[in-house]
């Protein structure tokens, strides 16, 4: 639904389309009750509500308690309705400012977006190559199990973990290949191949990823709306986090508190430290969005049980094998080298995003556009590919994520050359360059946080004292970057 809500008011053709494959988009229009005639200069966008801090709740309306929704603003403000409170956003509020950018070049844009779309298709890069590509990935899963257990029953626990480890590693791009619908193409296949393999081999929630990774395909590199880039208090890719940002993903204030203001300013010395213990979070979020829909009735579809039975089945195992590794240090060897060992995965997985742009161009920009803008690939010779598993060639996913994983380097050279033609940029860096771009990104922000706490404690004891504090605008102080906006 958040989706959805995220294109209210806004074209949507280039995303449903690359999102959906064609069976169901001959389903959606069949419910269609007409077309609308946008011209050569493109729709005319809205902001949609829930960018602007609108959001939906229902609420009591009778004593009979029959549920009604009410469109209430984040901050909280007099009832819908009370001394002539309007009951939702009006024309003014969705109405975008002036945009840098113009609509008649993005529409062309968007027009070049499909017609290399239709290339793609014709092409045949949808379709899986199962053998020559999944072929050799199997044989490397069952490797590294085979390889796992022979250690393990040796005793040699800590050899066990590492290889347990490489083997969530890979399992991990599999998973994400699923996500998309990017293996079978059907949605009940390659949902329940992703609950068997997130779940039971992982003890992660597939349907959290998914629901997660969705948003973050839409809206990508938004400070307020992309969850992928909301790290606090450990990261902060832009100054504009450091205003206690609101994020309509995980519907609260990520607030600057006291834990922030300490790790922030050290952020890219501990970056590698946090994201080799990110396996756990990843766990949290999991049960955390499960619980959730377990309240949530309708909600609780086959999928919900069948994760709850994966997970508690990865469990069963998982914890039995740190039991059987007798002494308590080898068990806490043995769980600390398999999840510090899978951890490259979130290293690739930020190497594409944390250093690119994170301005919000307003909705006149195209769907196109804004993904060349806010992603990056990594160069890496195609013999090393499997290290990366697709996730290198980020701008290609991107575009089509639906695209089978072993198809992508054919495609991003279509995809190359079509930026060239439409004067576009695409960013592409060496793993070593990547990293240290990521790493100059945080620790720029790093240095404007330390400034930011100077100027919030001299304001705190500036009240303290009576007194009134005169400094230059926070914004103008800490916010170089015009991605801020």
């Amino acid at each position: 639904m958040l989706a959805i809500l995220h294109y209210v008011g806004r074209d949507a053709t280039d995303e449903i389309e690359a999102y959906h494959d064609e069976t169901t988009l001959r389903r959606v229009i069949g419910f269609a009750v007409g077309r609308v005639e946008i011209g050569d200069t493109g729709w005319e966008p809205f902001i949609p509500p829930v960018q602007t801090g609108w959001v939906r709740r229902q609420v009591d309306s009778n004593p009979h308690n029959h549920s009604r929704s009410e469109i209430l603003l984040v901050k909280k403000q007099p009832k819908c309705g009370d001394n002539g409170n309007a009951c939702g956003p009006g024309l003014s509020t969705i109405t975008p400012p002036p945009s840098s950018l113009s609509l008649i070049e993005q529409t062309q844009h968007a027009r070049a977006y499909r017609e290399l779309h239709r290339g793609i298709l014709k092409a045949g890069l949808y379709q899986t190559p199962y053998l020559a590509g999944y072929g050799p990935e199997f044989a490397r899963y069952f490797s590294l199990a085979l390889l796992s257990c022979f250690f393990y029953s040796r005793g040699w626990f800590v050899c066990s973990a590492l290889f347990l480890g490489l083997l969530w590693h890979q399992l991990t791009f599999i998973a994400h290949d699923l996500g998309h619908m990017g293996v079978t193409h059907n949605w009940v296949l390659d949902r329940l191949a992703g609950i068997i393999i997130a779940g039971c081999c992982g003890g992660l929630s597939i349907g959290w990823w998914v629901d997660n990774h969705n948003i973050h395909h839409l809206v990508t590199n938004h400070p307020t709306h992309d969850p992928d880039i909301q790290h606090i208090p450990f990261f902060a890719i832009s100054p504009a986090f450091f205003r206690s940002l609101y994020s309509s993903y995980y519907e609260r204030i990520m607030s600057i508190d006291a834990v922030s203001r300490f790790l922030l300013p050290i952020q890219h010395r501990l970056y590698y430290i946090v994201l080799s213990l990110a396996r756990f979070n990843l766990y949290a979020n999991s049960y955390w969005f499960l619980w959730k829909q377990g309240f949530k009735l309708h909600k609780r579809l086959w999928t919900w049980w069948a994760e709850i039975a994966a997970i508690v089945s990865y469990w069963t195992w998982y914890c039995a094998a740190v039991k059987g590794c007798g002494h308590w240090k080898s068990g806490l060897a043995f769980v600390l080298v398999s999840h510090v060992v899978a951890s490259p995965v979130h290293v690739q997985i930020v190497l594409s995003h944390f250093s690119r742009s994170t301005a919000d161009l307003g909705p006149t920009e195209s769907f196109v556009d804004r993904q060349l803008r806010t992603t990056s690939d990594v160069i890496c010779s195609p013999s090393v590919e499997f290290i990366h598993g697709g996730l290198h060639l980020q701008v290609t996913h991107h575009l089509f994520p639906r695209l089978p994983r072993h198809n992508l380097r054919q495609a991003s050279i279509m995809v190359k050359e079509f930026a060239k033609e439409q004067g576009l940029d695409y960013a592409e860096f060496k793993w070593v360059e990547g990293n240290r771009e990521v790493l100059g990104v945080l620790e720029s922000v790093a240095e404007q946080a330390k400034i930011f706490s100077i100027v919030a404690k001299s304001e705190v004891q500036s009240k303290m004292n009576g007194g009134v504090l005169k400094v230059d605008s926070i914004d103008d102080r800490v916010h170089p970057d015009p991605s801020v906006g």
